[in-house]
């Protein structure tokens, strides 16, 4: 079976990595009693998931690799959903029951699946990944890093991350030009952020829009007129708030905006 560009697939050929990211799952039997596997492939970590006290359902995309699947893992027998993740609806999906996620994510979609799980964090207490290793430094970025952006506070705000390990490109069949990382992200359990949601994203946002540029420029789209000068953070750049920052500054934005 060759990979196939279309799908982004890259095999891990490392039973000993598998092994250990089919460890890394924290909380299964504490928080959750089924977990989802995205993009299965070959089944190289689905064999160690397999023989795990969790209920497993595995998510392929790739027909071909759902038939491979079937041939030579007949324990998934009804456990194989073929389809695209991104599309389904995780809930009805898994009966609207607690699940965690793992899996060896396609490149060309990771950053999707973090958002999808986002949307969907009420029932996903915990995801270990496999992670192109520049999106999962920045996941797990703090304020001040280079790499720190969009996607570090928006999950940050709701899951805790974890820096597990880096993979070396050999561990794939063919390799990815990349190197790879493992990341866990455990919900965390105070969900209410102390803002209005939807404000603060696109507060976040907004202010990554133009990282190089100070807040009171970029927070122009949301506060018109001097305001901005008397208003928090408004001489610094977006890497250096942290999530208390954010949340401040959203509330801020809110304020003026109903004064208004």
């Amino acid at each position: 079976m060759k990979a196939k560009k279309s799908y982004g697939q890259h095999f891990l050929n490392n039973e000993g990595l598998a092994a250990r990211i089919a460890d890394s799952l924290a909380l299964a039997g504490q928080a959750y009693e089924r977990v989802i596997e995205v993009g299965p492939g070959q089944g190289m970590l689905t064999q160690f998931l397999l023989g795990k006290s969790f209920d497993l359902l595995v998510v392929e995309a790739d027909r071909d690799m759902v038939l491979y699947l079937n041939k030579h893992f007949p324990e998934l027998k009804d456990k194989i959903v073929s389809g695209d993740f991104l599309k389904m609806p995780l809930p009805e999906l898994m009966h609207e029951q607690p699940f965690g996620l793992i899996g060896n994510f396609p490149y060309n979609i990771s950053s999707q699946i973090i958002f999808k799980m986002l949307k969907h964090r009420q029932y996903i207490p915990e995801m270990v990944g496999m992670f192109q290793k520049e999106v999962a430094e920045r996941v797990v970025a703090g304020p001040g890093s280079k790499t720190y952006g969009v996607i570090s506070v928006l999950l940050q705000a709701f899951y805790e991350g974890e820096y597990l390990f880096t993979v070396d490109n050999s561990n794939f069949t063919p390799p990815p030009k990349v190197q790879s990382a493992v990341i866990r992200l455990i919900r965390k359990e105070q969900q209410e952020l102390g803002c209005d949601e939807q404000l603060f994203r696109k507060v976040v946002k907004q202010a990554f829009s133009q990282r190089r540029k100070m807040l009171r420029n970029t927070m122009k789209a949301f506060i018109k007129g001097d305001s901005l000068l008397d208003g928090p953070f408004f001489d610094q750049r977006p890497e250096r708030l942290g999530l208390d920052d954010f949340v401040q500054l959203a509330n801020w934005i809110e304020e003026r905006t109903i004064e208004e």
